[in-house]
Formats: C-alpha cells, structure tokens, sequence
C-alpha cells in the first residue's frame, strides 16, 4: 500500500492546566526531515516525538506545531519576592533622604525590578503526558491521511500504466506494417530515380534499416518496466525512491523509441509514451 508524503493533521484536547492543540503538515521531501515548534515547557519531550516519527514516516519534510494555552489560573498566578521588595522600599527611602529633590519611586517601578516578580515553578506533568498521548493521535491521523491520499494517487497511476501498456501493444503490432511500408518506399525510391532493382541491393537496404528501426527491445523493456511498476506499488515498503528510478528508466526507453521512429505514427506514439510517462513522475514525487 502507497503512501502519499502530502497530508495535514490536527488533533486537540483539554485538561485543567489548559487547551493544547496539534498540527502535523507533511510535503514531498527526499529523506525524512522532521521540524519542531514546541512550547518551552514542553521542549524535552522532541527527542521522543522524532523517534515517534521514525517509526511512523520514511521520507517528507515533516512541521510539527504544538501550542499549549494555559489554563487562566496558570497564567494569572505570580509570585512576590517579600524580602527584595521591602529592600528596595528601605533602599529608596534612604536615598530620598540625601537628595534634594527625590522623584516619587511607584510599586509599579518596584515590580519592574528584575527577581520583584516571578511566575511559580508550574507542574507540567500532567501537560506533558496529554502532549505525550496528542502527538500519538495525531500522527495516527497523519498516517491515515497519508494512506488515504495514497490510495487515490495509486488510481491515477494504474490509469497511466494502462495507457503506455496499451500503446506499447500498439507499437509491436503495427511494426510489421511499417516495416512492410518502408520496403515499398525504399522500391519506390529505386524505380523513380531509374535505379536498377538489385534484389541483393533491396535486401542490404532492408537490413540496414531493420536494424536502425528495430525497436522491439526497446517495447519489451517498458513492458518490463511497466510490470516492475505495479510489483513495486504492491509492496508494503517505502517505494518512493524505487519509483522515481523507474519513472527514469521509462523516460530513456521512450526517448531511444522515438530516436528510431521510421513513421509519423510511430513519433506520436512516442510523444504520448513521453507525456504519459511524465505524468506518471509527477505524481511518483508525492509517494513515501
């Protein structure tokens, strides 16, 4: 079963320290190539979230975005450092003393003090282990996305396999008439420029141009290759790689059918292979 590297997840859940929700967004990458955005208080938990991902996902450029909004008593709750606050008060009021004109010092340029203020150490356990749970859906999500965008892309695959299959059948059986053709073309040539017929001459002129026409391996090839197609887009591995080779392969036996095309009809086919062909590469680029 293919897998596309194209998808988006979003998954969301609630407790008492707050709202926590995650998104997952997966393109076309050659190598599996994980980015995080995590809140501070969640930072430790990225090494588990990769390896999570290695196990899930072979290859795509991977964003992954976690935002925790905390609860309102989370954000609220603050912390007054008594002692400093009354150092300060007494400093200020010693210096009042000595000057001559003491500007007013406010609590609010008090708190603005660096230590006044502080947010208590918060227990993110409970954050963490929901996080923990979050990324594991969510990737699950992903997966599903991934296999689900596989399955409709394997749809338009088989459809381009058919067509070159298809027209490679074409091809093989109408080669005999073309070559057929060509022979007459070459007598008519002789008889025109008042060449006398030399069946030993017609059978060398023959011969030389079976061979630079000769396209039949270049047929059983893309039929091999075609065959090799489908066998890979079976299998339960990541075929990405395999399949982006193979989309080459075709591409240089269609490129050598039409360097040795002896008919209008013969390019055409050619060109539709080659169209056909990059159709087939395009969508490859979006398989794991």
């Amino acid at each position: 079963m293919i897998r596309s590297m194209t998808a988006f997840a979003r998954q969301e859940t609630r407790g008492d320290w707050g709202v926590l929700t995650c998104e997952i967004r997966t393109v076309n990458h050659r190598y599996l190539e994980p980015s995080f955005r995590l809140p501070e208080c969640l930072r430790g938990l990225e090494n588990d979230f990769r390896e999570q991902l290695r196990k899930q996902l072979k290859r795509g450029k991977v964003d992954v975005s976690l935002r925790l909004h905390a609860s309102d008593q989370v954000q609220h709750s603050f912390a007054i450092d008594v002692p400093l606050t009354q150092a300060l008060n007494d400093a200020a009021k010693r210096i009042s003393r000595i000057l001559d004109n003491p500007a007013h010092i406010s609590a609010l340029d008090i708190l603005r003090w660096p230590g006044v203020m502080a947010t208590p150490e918060q227990d993110y356990t409970e954050a963490k282990a929901a996080a923990t749970s979050l990324f594991e859906q969510t990737v699950n999500e992903l997966v599903a996305a991934r296999t689900r965008e596989g399955e409709r892309l394997l749809a338009i695959l088989e459809q381009r396999l058919v067509a070159i299959h298809a027209q490679v059948a074409d091809v093989r059986e109408r080669m005999p008439q073309l070559l057929e053709a060509q022979e007459q073309q070459l007598r008519e040539r002789f008889e025109k420029a008042k060449i006398e017929l030399d069946s030993e001459r017609i059978a060398q002129e023959m011969v030389m141009l079976a061979q630079k026409s000769d396209v039949a391996e270049e047929l059983d090839r893309l039929d091999a290759h075609v065959a090799e197609v489908r066998d890979t887009l079976a299998s339960e591995d990541a075929v990405g790689r395999r399949l982006d080779f193979l989309m080459q392969e075709l591409n240089r036996e269609a490129n050598t059918l039409s360097s040795k095309s002896i008919d209008a009809g013969l390019t055409r086919a050619a060109v539709d292979l080659k169209v056909w062909i990059e159709q087939l590469r395009e969508q490859v680029q979006n398989i794991e």
